[in-house]
């Protein structure tokens, strides 16, 4: 489980705190979706967790544990991060890119290559097409399937991900939102997912924790969110999908 107590971070040259007295949980297993504005705090919050930014105040614990009070290299190694642009070495082949964490943990080749091939099937690229390509030779969506294999090649249990499909073209990025979606069921993840589209986050999220200027607004089900908004500004979020589906609907009915 991830707890967080009352985290905040302030940046010296801030008018504002980025983040301000965060709280809540994150069940093993569960599917919880930051969302919010572009500045609502989103980001700091998964940095902190994996400690590429320190809190100033309050505490994140993992499985019970002070994160402060573990190694920062090895508690990111437990974790699998994807950001939004797959970020792969591009002097690097996709089993190379795929390989850089098990290699840094000092696993035997053979068993890095078998992860490799398991990891390529996982996310549905061929191995024996694709593992020796470079990622200027793939497509964006497929750049960003060979990032999801890297985050999970050293066997996380918990994965965080930040707009990680926000720069694909629609198709793709609900092909690939619903295929993490079944990985995060089948590997039993714990995922921790921002965006800033609502639709997005009813779609994927077992629960949504809505953030507005660093501060957490609302958290709950799809469900318990569309039935109880806490104000108006998720009200307003929790909208949006359904002014999409009446759109949508309207254009049908208008089409010939």
């Amino acid at each position: 489980m991830i707890e967080l107590q009352g985290i905040s971070k302030v940046y010296s040259e801030a008018a504002a705190p980025s983040v301000q007295a965060l709280s809540f949980q994150v069940r093993d297993g569960e599917f919880l979706v930051l969302v919010g504005e572009s500045g609502s705090g989103k980001t700091t919050t998964l940095n902190m967790i994996n400690r590429l930014i320190e809190p100033t105040a309050g505490r994140i614990l993992v499985d019970g544990e002070d994160i402060l009070a573990l190694n920062a290299v090895g508690l990111r190694r437990r974790m699998g991060y994807v950001f939004q642009g797959a970020g792969l070495f591009p002097h690097m082949t996709v089993a190379e890119n795929i390989a850089v964490t098990p290699k840094l943990l000092g696993w035997p080749k053979a068993e890095i290559d078998a992860r490799v091939d398991d990891l390529l099937a996982l996310v549905r690229l061929a191995p024996a097409e694709y593992r020796a390509r470079l990622p200027k030779e793939l497509s964006g969506g497929q750049q960003q399937r060979v990032a999801l294999a890297r985050a999970l090649a050293a066997k996380p249990k918990i994965m965080l991900m930040d707009e990680p499909f926000g720069a694909l073209d629609p198709l793709i990025r609900d092909d690939l939102a619903d295929d993490y979606q079944k990985i995060h069921a089948t590997l039993g993840l714990t995922t921790i997912f921002v965006t800033h589209d609502m639709t997005e986050a009813m779609m994927l999220g077992d629960r949504i924790a809505v953030m507005k200027d660093g501060a957490l607004l609302q958290i709950g089900t799809p469900n318990e969110l569309l039935a109880n908004p806490a104000d108006d500004f998720v009200r307003a979020l929790v909208d949006t999908p359904k002014k999409r589906a009446r759109r949508l609907a309207e254009v049908l009915r208008a089409a010939p």
